[in-house]
């Protein structure tokens, strides 16, 4: 991506008229990553032009029929392995796609290959991109204090890279199994499954595991078939690995998450978010006092999440401009109001107040922005957080 397809990206995010996906798609991953990330900003954008963006977590180029005989070559040698195998992809994301395959052995399985080259001029984007953003900073300070967006690629360079070695993803899954075994004598059954991955026949470039038979999130609300009770119960599941186990899929759009007879299952876990024990257990105190509108008490938490915590005249005016803040949020349903936009504007107001937050903020932020979507698809009546009470009062007595 060079500097005019950059500046072309940001015309067609702030420009009139929705967001044109193909030409987004044609600059490259570093662009459709971009994309994705202002798929979750109401901040920036406004809500039409955030729906048209998450089509870029699921319809995503497929690669050309010879580019995948050369991704089954590097990954196989050639097919011998397989009674049966799918040209056609099932699924298709920024950096691979995913085809359904039989086993010789009769298993079905799903093969994850990574896109040819991706990675390389995903590198090369990158260094382009931070160069012009030291540039725009330097002209323009205040860049630096808010949302640094040389920051903020670099957080997309983090994950990306992640991602696009899988077996990256082997180990995020087996991060998540210990959660939740670490954690079921004191929760009990959690509805969560994780597919089985065939080990042996992975690697960097390709990923084989059990094949799962179900809809993703993203699709069951795209058909409005998504339970609100379905989602609440999600919402609990994520809990449980934020603010029990402090580590999490730090992936989690409704597109990278698989319902199957009444049981969830993560796929794409190449990205595994975690965060101190002094952002969980104060960012849970946050939300169980936001939730009950204590605000006062919630701008206290929200201070100790901080690595740099303010005092004195700084926190009396900052604990006043966060009351003001709230003063329209108490009962209105996430369709009035998102909570990604609130969170984003308390974030904002905790660092120009003086605050400084911990890399692991951004992965929270991330998460509670794909569950915030998610509700308002799902169910735009809600209040949210006054409904999730229950969690956060099971999560507390846990701790």
């Amino acid at each position: 991506m060079n500097p005019l397809h950059f500046f072309k990206l940001l015309r067609t995010l702030y420009g009139k008229g929705l967001p044109d996906i193909h030409l987004i798609q044609s600059y490259g991953l570093l662009a459709v990553k971009i994309g994705q990330v202002y798929a979750l900003r109401p901040d920036f954008l406004n809500d039409e032009k955030c729906r048209e963006l998450t089509k870029l977590y699921r319809h995503t180029d497929k690669v050309k029929p010879h580019d995948l005989d050369v991704l089954i070559k590097n990954a196989f040698g050639d097919l011998s392995q397989f009674s049966s195998f799918d040209r056609e992809p099932v699924a298709s994301a920024s950096v691979g796609q995913v085809h359904k395959a039989v086993l010789k052995t009769g298993e079905v399985v799903a093969v994850k290959l990574i896109k040819a080259d991706v990675a390389k001029q995903f590198r090369r984007d990158v260094r382009n991109v931070q160069l012009l953003f030291r540039v725009a900073i330097f002209f323009y300070p205040k860049l630096r204090g808010v949302a640094n967006p040389a920051e903020l690629i670099g957080q997309i360079e983090k994950m990306t890279l992640s991602e696009l070695n899988l077996t990256n993803e082997i180990k995020g899954y087996r991060q998540l199994q210990r959660v939740v075994e670490d954690n079921k004598g004191t929760l009990g059954n959690v509805p969560l499954k994780f597919a089985h991955v065939y080990e042996a026949l992975s690697n960097e470039n390709v990923l084989v595991m059990e094949y799962i038979e179900g809809k993703t999130m993203d699709e069951l609300l795209d058909e409005k078939k998504l339970l609100y009770k379905e989602l609440l119960e999600f919402f609990r599941i994520q809990g449980l690995f934020t603010y029990l186990g402090g580590v999490f899929h730090g992936d989690i759009h409704p597109g990278n998450i698989i319902i199957s007879n009444n049981i969830f299952y993560f796929v794409d876990a190449g990205y595994i978010g975690k965060v101190s024990e002094k952002i969980r257990i104060n960012l849970l105190n946050f939300f169980d006092h936001l939730s009950l509108y204590d605000y006062s008490q919630a701008a206290f938490y929200l201070n100790k999440m901080s690595d740099i915590e303010i005092d004195g005249p700084a926190y009396k005016k900052f604990e006043i401009n966060f009351i003001k803040l709230y003063g329209d949020f108490k009962g209105k349903p996430v369709g009035e109001m998102s909570l990604t936009k609130k969170m984003m504007q308390t974030i904002r107001l905790g660092v120009l107040s003086g605050m400084s937050f911990g890399e692991g903020m951004f992965d929270i932020i991330k998460t509670h922005m794909y569950l915030d979507g998610m509700a308002i698809r799902c169910n735009p009546k809600a209040v949210i957080l006054e409904d999730v009470r229950p969690f956060i009062q099971e999560y507390k007595s846990l701790l």
